[in-house]
């Protein structure tokens, strides 16, 4: 008690993430930032924005699958439907 995290608490009460989440979620955003980066760049080179997309989604699955193995990475595949209409990956719900 009285360490960062509840000093965190204390300085937002109505917030439900616990330190390591809050950090989960900045390296999250600063991984987005290299991804976007990366994707900007390679436009700006002439690579076709779609072959650019599918070759960086092939390379994430070839990370999760050789990280938590083919089971891992096919249940995320399953969640990605609901995810795509929920409008989780759309420009609009960007900030």
């Amino acid at each position: 008690m009285g360490g960062p995290e509840s000093i965190l608490v204390a300085m937002s009460p109505a917030l439900d993430m616990s330190l390591e989440e809050l950090n989960a979620a900045d390296a999250r955003r600063a991984a987005l930032s290299y991804v976007s980066e990366a994707f900007a760049e390679a436009v700006l080179d002439g690579i076709d924005v779609d072959a650019f997309a599918e070759a960086a989604f092939c390379a994430a699955f070839r990370e999760l699958v050789a990280i938590h193995g083919e089971e891992r990475a096919a249940c995320v595949a399953q969640g990605l439907p609901e995810r795509i209409r929920s409008g989780e990956f759309s420009a609009r719900t960007r900030q």
